[in-house]
């Protein structure tokens, strides 16, 4: 469907279709003796190499667009990281087809280094999930369009989940992308460019005890006793689907779970908004809602932080006001104590 913004979705796909296969390049270098040392060097190359790639894309594409990005050069450019550097540079050259020297990759990667908010401007997380990259199990590259305040055009590419969760031969390797008032859709990583995506919605579900959470692997990031006591009062008893990175958006828009709560583990946390622009509108394009814990309207206009925002609430649209009276009857909403 034709539509204002086809060229940027068109450009954004790409990019993260090229970052995450050099995630899943490097990825599969790594050995049982590189975990077992807990080494993150190979985490550290992805997660660089992935920003370069985007970066490199999207200035070709929209030089004037600034990006507001996890990632900058400076550590990678010390002597200590040389080595790190030197394996970012050999992975973006096999990628991009060319061979930029490391002065170029380093440019490249700090074309995301704005930090103020403006009227247009594209915002990056290289790697969402670096401990979910590590085990193998789930992370995605994410890249939003943000236009007046509003996520506007997401690409949202995770290596590790399968394109069909309900055909066990599925191809391992999705990308999630959608534009405002046109829906989403998920489209195969190993696709050519051009090759159309399917669409794709979130449940129906409107009974709170028929409904599944998901929620992070690690407590760190969302606090896991919080999200039993909401589940214990809207009755749920289905186990929670813990993954890593905005994968769990992914899952919500595409009706395997309804449910994605971040709470907040301390009460001057503010989430970054490379860590949700994309996955946010995917959900809203697929039927759902994301607010924050407070039931408030997620803010992208105060730079790299959702300032005015305490945690995030994604659901399927029909269970959200329940989650959120929940919330406020568990302490955790409505103003309360974290």
């Amino acid at each position: 469907m034709s539509h204002a913004y086809e060229a940027e979705l068109n450009v954004a796909l790409e990019a993260v279709r090229r970052a995450g296969r050099l995630c899943q390049a490097v990825r599969r270098e790594l050995d049982p003796e590189t975990l077992e040392k807990k080494d993150r060097s190979p985490v550290t190359i992805a997660d660089f190499g992935s920003q370069a790639l985007v970066c490199q894309t999207l200035s070709e594409h929209f030089a004037s667009d600034p990006v507001i990005a996890e990632e900058d050069s400076a550590e990678l450019q010390t002597q200590a990281n040389a080595p790190i550097l030197e394996r970012v540079v050999e992975h973006v050259c096999s990628a991009c087809g060319s061979s930029p020297s490391a002065a170029t990759v380093c440019e490249w990667i700090d074309r995301g280094s704005a930090k103020q908010h403006c009227p247009r401007y594209w915002t990056l997380d290289p790697i969402d999930g670096t401990k979910g990259f590590l085990r193998a199990d789930q992370y995605a590259v994410a890249l939003a369009l943000v236009i007046n305040g509003l996520p506007t055009v997401a690409a949202l590419a995770c290596p590790n989940l399968p394109v069909d969760p309900e055909d066990e031969a599925s191809e391992v390797g999705a990308i999630f992308t959608a534009v405002r008032g046109y829906g989403a859709q998920v489209h195969a990583m190993s696709a050519e460019a051009g090759t159309p995506g399917r669409p794709i919605k979130v449940t129906r579900t409107d009974d709170a005890t028929a409904a599944r959470f998901c929620e992070s692997v690690e407590s760190g990031h969302s606090s896991h006793s919080d999200s039993a006591r909401v589940a214990e009062l809207l009755g749920i008893t289905q186990p929670s689907r813990r993954l890593d990175s905005q994968a769990k958006y992914a899952v919500v828009a595409r009706g395997e779970a309804d449910i994605y709560m971040r709470l907040p583990t301390r009460a001057d946390y503010r989430e970054k908004i490379w860590d949700h622009a994309a996955g946010v509108l995917v959900v809203q394009e697929a039927g759902g809602t994301a607010t924050d814990i407070n039931g408030k309207v997620l803010e992208f206009t105060h730079g790299s932080e959702l300032v005015n925002n305490r945690g995030v609430l994604v659901t399927n649209s029909s269970l959200h006001s329940q989650v959120l009276a929940a919330l406020r009857d568990a302490g955790v909403g409505g103003g309360g104590n974290v």
